[in-house]
């Protein structure tokens, strides 16, 4: 049961670490913001990460938390650092960086798989192997060990100990040498792919210039991505998708700037204005949805509030984006609140439709249950 500490009210929908509930998230914000960056602070001081985003040093331009890194001392992502004036991966190099890449057999349980040419067969014959699920082909995942965010919920929150101890390194040689005839799609993710930009984009060309050598006619190039990126290396990662026949997955976390700065440490404005310039192309290859847009219904955060939000503003952008609501289990600084009821994630699904979004669908249904 958790306690606020601005209004007094208990609840199993609060969580115990933050200690706010999300009626004072929205209405009592200048109270509020205290305990977020306590919580927030606390969180990554345990692991050695910078606390807060530096803005005294050499400005990084890699995502879109444009970092300014004073000498000697890290980026919010835990991997860029200032040596000598110059910013650089404390790795030494943007071809290696903490994170790995293994096979993952289609269909996979990939946010825009009931989308996706690699587990539906959408885009055949120019984008997808087979008319149907490509049984028996693989995607590279690509696990980065770093993120531009800090999600109290996270569920691969494991990155973190990547970033902090600079280790696996994952090269973009090593990316390239697992392109076979059996590989179709490159997905990378984390972590998060913005911070990494640099590298990502690189692996990408070089294993498709492998592809073509080894006359592979399909490597879709994805992201799944909470879209806090540098809007011009975001550009360039589209281009390869719109290419390829590969998605560009973002999650949207919240609607309400405070409930997003809670629950991530950012406001979120900059991932908005993002999801704008994806949807923008989104129209430019109707055979794969271009963009995939996912939420996850956080119990006593991301309530229908906030879903409505997120899909009145996609719908306006555009209704056919595809829209998948991912049910939330209990994880990392986040373990005291409940798996998503079944009722929540219906309502939430019932509120996006009317917003009008003609794509939308519930992801991890099994996780769903009567807790509230």
């Amino acid at each position: 049961m958790g306690f606020c500490r601005i209004c007094g009210r208990e609840s199993k929908l609060i969580s115990s670490y933050l200690g706010v509930c999300v009626s004072c998230l929205r209405t009592r914000w200048e109270e509020a913001v205290p305990l977020v960056i306590e919580a927030h602070r606390r969180s990554r001081d345990s692991i050695g990460l910078p606390p807060t985003i530096p803005c005294n040093g050499v400005q990084c331009g890699i995502c879109g938390n444009s970092c300014r890194v004073a000498e000697g001392r890290l980026g919010y992502c835990g991997i860029i650092t200032n040596i000598n004036g110059r910013l650089k991966p404390k790795t030494g190099s943007y071809d290696a960086v903490p994170g790995q890449a293994y096979y993952d057999p289609h269909p996979t349980n990939c946010v825009a798989d009931w989308v996706c040419p690699g587990a539906t067969g959408r885009g055949y014959p120019r984008y997808a192997i087979k008319p149907g699920v490509e049984r028996g082909y693989y995607n590279i995942a690509v696990f980065y060990g770093s993120c531009n965010f800090n999600c109290l919920f996270c569920q691969n929150w494991e990155y973190r100990l990547m970033a902090a101890k600079g280790k696996p390194l994952l090269s973009v040689r090593d990316i390239v040498d697992m392109i076979n005839h059996r590989t179709t799609c490159i997905c990378f993710f984390g972590g998060d792919p913005g911070p990494n930009a640099i590298h990502a984009l690189k692996a990408s060309r070089e294993a498709l210039g492998k592809a073509e050598e080894i006359g592979l006619r399909i490597l879709r190039i994805c992201w799944e991505t909470n879209g806090l990126w540098n809007p011009n290396l975001l550009d360039k990662a589209v281009e390869l998708s719109i290419e390829t026949g590969g998605i560009v997955k973002i999650d949207i976390k919240a609607w309400s700037p405070e409930v997003y700065k809670a629950l991530t440490g950012n406001d979120g404005r900059l991932v908005l204005k993002n999801v704008e310039r994806v949807a923008d192309k989104f129209n430019e290859r109707p055979e794969v949805p271009l963009l995939v847009a996912s939420t996850l219904l956080v119990p006593g955060y991301v309530d229908e509030y906030e879903v409505e939000g997120i899909a009145k503003f996609l719908a306006e952008l555009n209704p056919e984006i595809p829209y998948r609501l991912l049910a939330f289990h209990p994880h990392y600084l986040f373990k005291d609140l409940p798996p998503t009821s079944r009722s929540h994630a219906y309502k939430a699904y019932e509120v996006a439709k009317k917003a009008g979004l003609k794509n939308v669908s519930i992801g991890n249904p099994w996780l769903l249950g009567s807790y509230y």
